[in-house]
């Protein structure tokens, strides 16, 4: 991958941003630990994910045309600045593993349950690192072909549940019954974590813009987007199955879209669901598998493409280390949300401490 050749632009970052962000956040009920008050949480999570978006965009201005484990370098020195890049470089190829499993467990519980996991895990690796291979160009061409399947389907899935469903939005009230800490400790730091922080992957990728600066606006643009959207479906949930269903419900979406199953015409609808899920897994897995190619393969001064093979096989590999789809559930929305504070917002905030001192003197 040669990144001075590469470039991307202004409509192929505001598309990447919404599927990268959306990925397999409708999987879940994020801020379920405050009930029908759980949209609010979302909301809250997302005003804070903006701050530390404004944080990520501002360290990108100081260096338009640096990556992430260049800043890391100048701001660490180049010892400590390249094993803290390698780390960071982990926590991508981790992520993605992430990813990976959800794809195996959704593809397995849905849609494939007689195919053995580790043969579709294999070939969605094996998609994201071939077109990872091929360079930044084709990967940021996909959202582009699938983020407007991935909305129309959206469109007319929750027209759907709107007309047919069982919508009753009652099931919100009453709002802030216990107060809005609750709401606050339910959305910090976890909502900010997943999936708002994980913006922090840009860094990587803002400075393969075709254009001089910092894709602001439409960066920005994708980010109030899929935030809306997000807020609206936890509202759709919520409303569908009601605070005691969705806030212990695995899959709440899927949950939701099973509830129109008792119309005929209506047949498998969870199907159409996975898919969509698909998609959003899909680019978000490709996408920090790059994301770790592309850095890894600036500390090391090596080609992309000799680091894919082996990157895609730490990937492949450690996607089996969690026991059972419980276990890989509990460990995404519980410690692993804790590791995500370390390098989303602390790392973050303490290069920009180091540029704000250096700016002034």
């Amino acid at each position: 991958m040669k990144e001075h050749q590469e470039r991307i632009s202004s409509v192929q970052i505001f598309f990447m941003v919404i599927l990268f962000e959306i990925g397999s956040t409708p999987l879940f009920l994020l801020g379920g630990k405050a009930k029908q008050d759980s949209w609010i949480a979302m909301s809250i999570g997302s005003l804070a994910g903006f701050l530390l978006l404004l944080v990520f965009l501002w360290i990108q201005k100081r260096s338009p045309r640096s990556s992430w484990m260049n800043i890391l370098q100048r701001g660490f020195g180049r010892i400590a600045g390249t094993t803290i890049g390698i780390l960071y470089c982990l926590y991508f190829a981790y992520e993605s593993m992430r990813n990976v499993r959800d794809l195996g467990e959704l593809a397995k519980l849905v849609m494939l349950p007689e195919t053995p996991m580790f043969l579709t895990m294999l070939i969605f690796v094996s998609i994201g690192g071939y077109a990872i291979s091929k360079g930044a160009e084709i990967v940021f061409n996909l959202p582009e072909l699938l983020l407007p399947l991935m909305m129309l389907s959206y469109a007319v899935l929750i027209t759907l549940l709107l007309t047919l469903g069982t919508v009753d939005f009652t099931k919100l009230q009453p709002i802030l019954e216990q107060g809005i800490l609750p709401v606050v400790q339910a959305a910090l730091p976890d909502i900010v974590s997943f999936p708002f922080g994980q913006m922090l992957v840009f860094l990587m990728i803002w400075p393969l813009w075709n254009q001089n600066g910092v894709p602001v606006k439409s960066t920005l643009l994708g980010y109030f987007t899929v935030s809306l959207f997000l807020i609206f479906m936890n509202v759709l949930n919520m409303a569908i199955l009601g605070p005691a269903v969705a806030t212990t419900s695995q899959l709440p979406f899927l949950k939701s879209a099973r509830t129109l199953s008792h119309f005929l015409f209506i047949e498998r609808l969870d199907l159409v669901v996975t898919i969509l899920l698909f998609y959003g897994l899909l680019m978000k897995m490709t996408l920090f598998f790059f994301c770790a190619v592309r850095g890894i393969a600036q500390l090391t001064q090596r080609s992309g493409r000799f680091w894919v093979i082996p990157l895609g096989l730490l990937i492949y590999a450690s996607s089996f280390i969690e026991q059972g789809y419980a276990q890989h559930f509990a460990i995404g929305l519980g410690p692993s949300l804790k590791v995500d504070v370390l390098f989303q917002i602390a790392i973050p905030l303490l290069i920009l401490s180091m540029l704000l001192i250096r700016k002034r003197s």
